[in-house]
């Protein structure tokens, strides 16, 4: 990247910063961030020690060389909002009222939690729909006189309104309080107990939320507290409301105290420091409530409202049991677990620390033997992945790298925990995928670095070198439970085709893993309470306690459990994340159609209570209802379902077919 890129990077952040008072209360930690990019890109990045290393510790396949192609890194490209304006009234309207803010991650959660929505910048097209979202702010500064009066009416004909950040422009009694007042001294959020908006959210953890963790010494985003709310439905512990309701007639208005699109990308550009409070192993769905409270808004205020479902199959938790391959007795057991999930009918993947040089970290285990194990475990039908050539903490901090890195040129070398000599990024990357696939068979698709560690660029690295799911980061550290899209650089405007799957479960911590087994299954059963993921990542450097972990996890969850590799989830929620979901209603049924430009298998979809398959315009496709949920077995192109007010009242079992898919 040039100094160039640097300069605009940071003259963007600037930007933002004059433009409202919402930025300059919720940008300071993500300028101060922005600061520390830019200064790396000007003064250039680290340069690269270099070492001979010996003959005696570098393994080499004779007649093996690659990859021959150079990698060409993508250019960073702001994703515009009108990328997410198409759709129906039937969605949830976003009225955004400042294009250069945190928006990009309010769109990723919508999507991760199946909400299909569209966004506007035109008040009368928002107030078109049933329920309007207005981000990042209402005031007098981004929304014109007339603008104000339309949003202050909606209500009252009706409409549910929900303003993020209500700073001004008199719509104070709309939504029910006296006046905002800003601060960075907030730390939590409590729920109204009892509110039916809030039914579903009965979990501790899920009634007090973060803002940010006292005693760390860093400065938390900034919040607007609102005085004088008579029927909150969430209040900061000063007492202020964090989330205002009123109803208004048949209408209802929410002010919710904090910029939600800036909370979400701080979890998913793992970049929220302050608001971390574990690691792993524990139950965290800071982000995750968010999301269902804006579900449980959408639901509850449009009769019409069908959202997409986050589990193949219409199960209640998706499952990936991983394996990190980074020691020399790892890649033999290996086989012994991968035949273990195959006797289960489960594809487990295997990341493949691709260790062909002997350094500080361990001996050679990527040579002819190790080859024959990594042969096995695609025999045994398992997916392979990479986790590097190194497995370095540091590699966060390596340079990005030519894009022409190759074996067996290519010789990274491990002095210590901190460093690493002959490396790059692209590297690891292109290097590890070249020789797994071409030992394996297969095109390895997804990537876990070693140690987790994190560059800021490694979104579009992965990308450009044909990766395209990432275990990354924990599900603690990212704050969801749920899979999410990467964005450039871990920043805010720019989103990239990759998307990270959080480690929910690991095996180093203590006491040790087979002795958890009870609380890992607390945890998952937490999750499935919504529709989350669990992503669990075991060593197979032993066999012991650590197979008899895996085997009473899997009996554990498999009632309710859908089982996948990465690179199967991967693709399903990837082909999920383009699913286009609009409702028509006329005086007898209800019309959903449904848009999936890429083949999914087990699409479910939740509608209203009441709501009955009646037929659907494909004949050859059976969809299938249990109560709220619908299932699609196959799903591509457009297709068209009716439904029809069940005579009891409530929806039933079903089954259907019609016509050809268009």
């Amino acid at each position: 990247m040039s100094a160039g890129a640097g300069t605009s990077t940071l003259s963007i952040i600037g930007r933002r910063m004059q433009r409202s008072t919402l930025v300059r209360v919720s940008g300071i930690a993500l300028l101060f961030v922005s600061l520390v990019i830019g200064i790396r890109i000007l003064v250039g990045a680290p340069s690269v020690q270099h070492m001979d290393v010996p003959e005696k510790d570098f393994h080499r396949f004779p007649g093996v060389s690659g990859p021959d192609s150079p990698t060409v890194m993508p250019d960073h490209v702001p994703t515009v909002w009108k990328t997410y304006e198409q759709g129906s009234t039937s969605r949830l309207a976003i009225l955004l009222t400042d294009p250069d803010s945190s928006w990009l991650g309010l769109a990723h959660g919508l999507k991760s939690i199946g909400i299909p929505f569209r966004i506007t910048r035109d008040v009368h097209e928002a107030l078109a729909h049933k329920v309007v979202l207005v981000y990042p702010m209402i005031s007098g500064k981004v929304l014109g006189p007339e603008a104000l009066q339309a949003l202050a009416e909606y209500p009252k004909t009706g409409g549910t309104l929900i303003g993020v950040q209500v700073l001004g422009g008199g719509l104070n009694k709309v939504f029910g309080f006296r006046e905002a007042v800003a601060s960075r001294q907030r730390y939590d959020v409590t729920l109204t107990p009892a509110d039916p908006l809030l039914a579903d959210l009965t979990d501790p953890l899920e009634q007090h939320l973060r803002v940010g963790l006292r005693g760390k010494g860093i400065e938390v985003m900034g919040t607007y507290g609102y005085t004088e709310a008579s029927d909150p439905l969430a209040r900061f512990e000063d007492g202020t409301a964090a989330i205002t309701q009123v109803a208004h007639g048949p209408g209802r208005a929410y002010a919710i105290g904090l910029d939600l699109g800036f909370l979400l990308l701080k979890g998913y550009n793992n970049r929220g420091d302050e608001l971390v409070k574990t690691f792993d192993n524990e139950f965290d769905p800071t982000l995750d409530v968010w999301l269902r409270l804006l579900k449980s808004l959408y639901r509850t205020a449009h009769e019409d409202a069908v959202t997409v479902g986050t589990v193949p199959f219409g199960k209640s938790l998706s499952v990936m049991m991983t394996h990190d391959v980074d020691f020399t007795q790892s890649i033999k057991n290996a086989v012994e677990y991968a035949a273990y999930e195959k006797s289960q009918g489960l594809v487990g993947t295997y990341f493949i620390q691709v260790k062909y040089i002997r350094d500080f970290n361990d001996d050679i285990f990527f040579n002819d033997e190790g080859v024959r194990y990594v042969k096995q475990l695609a025999d045994l039908g398992m997916e392979l992945g990479s986790h590097t050539i190194a497995h370095s903490r540091v590699f966060n901090e390596f340079p990005l790298g030519t894009g022409r890195e190759a074996y067996p040129s290519y010789a990274p070398f491990v002095k210590d925990r901190t460093t690493a000599y002959n490396v790059s990024i692209l590297g690891e990357l292109r290097v590890s995928k070249f020789l797994i696939d071409h030992f394996s068979g297969q095109s390895i698709v997804s990537f876990r670095p070693g140690e987790l560690s994190n560059p800021f660029g490694l979104p579009q690295a992965l990308l450009a070198t044909g990766y395209r799911y990432s275990s990354t980061a924990t599900a603690n550290n990212s704050l969801t439970h749920l899979p999410y899209q990467l964005n450039y650089d871990r920043l805010t405007d720019s989103e990239v085709e990759v998307f990270e799957f959080p480690v929910t479960i690991e095996d180093e911590a203590l006491p040790k893993m087979g002795d958890r087994l009870p609380q890992a299954l607390e945890v998952a059963k937490r999750i499935s309470r919504y529709g989350g993921s669990v992503v669990v990542l075991i060593h197979p450097n032993i066999l012991d306690h650590k197979l008899a972990f895996e085997k009473g996890f899997v009996e554990g969850v498999r009632p309710y459990a859908w089982f996948g590799s990465v690179g199967e989830f991967g693709r399903w929620w990837a082909a999920r994340n383009r699913v286009e979901v609009d409702v028509a209603r006329d005086s007898s049924t209800m019309r959903v159609t449904v848009k999936a430009p890429v083949a999914v298998a087990g699409l479910t979809l939740e509608v209203p209570a009441g709501w009955e398959v009646a037929r659907s315009d494909d004949s050859q496709q059976r969809v299938t209802q249990q109560g709220t949920m619908v299932t699609f077995p196959e799903l591509q192109g457009t297709r068209t379902v009716l439904f029809t007010p069940s005579a009891a009242g409530s929806s039933t079992r079903g089954a259907f077919s019609a016509g050809p898919r268009r």
